[in-house]
């Protein structure tokens, strides 16, 4: 690989972490704005990717109404009823980083790049999921407003 596109590597990770820092800045109460670069968040795609075990493993934890989908999680809250129980900016801060509301969370950061242990080289500055996935998710979860199984 050439010094070049090692150094433009480089700068591409760099103007990630200074994004995220910048555009991730939360009130508290969340992540009250839509990621940098991403459109409305479409729900279909979200529930399309928290269904998909290879993209964010979502099921691997949770559980949500997602029929199709056979041995969902038991470990993390039910998603059903998320869109009752948190507003779009709280939902976005625990994809992009839930260990900003508890510090002890097995749940991945999903939307981060700085400060992580254990990532492989080959995933070193790249996040889980794009803005707009993340995007997609929010969305999703937003409409399940209905805590019945």
């Amino acid at each position: 690989m050439s010094e070049r596109w090692r150094g433009g590597r480089a700068a591409i990770a760099l103007a990630i972490a200074a994004l995220s820092s910048a555009a991730l800045a939360d009130t508290g109460a969340g992540i009250p704005q839509p990621l940098p670069g991403a459109e409305p968040g479409d729900a279909a795609r979200g529930r399309a990717i928290v269904a998909n075990r290879q993209v964010g493993l979502c099921l691997l934890c949770h559980t949500g109404p997602i029929a199709e989908e056979r041995f969902q999680g038991n470990l993390a809250s039910d998603l059903r009823g998320a869109g009752q129980r948190w507003t779009a900016a709280q939902l976005r801060l625990r994809i992009v980083d839930a260990s900003r509301i508890n510090p002890l969370t097995i749940m991945p950061s999903y939307y981060k790049t700085e400060g992580l242990t254990g990532v492989a080289a080959s995933h070193a500055g790249k996040t889980i999921l794009t803005a707009q996935q993340v995007e997609d998710v929010v969305a999703w979860l937003q409409t399940l407003k209905d805590n019945t199984p």
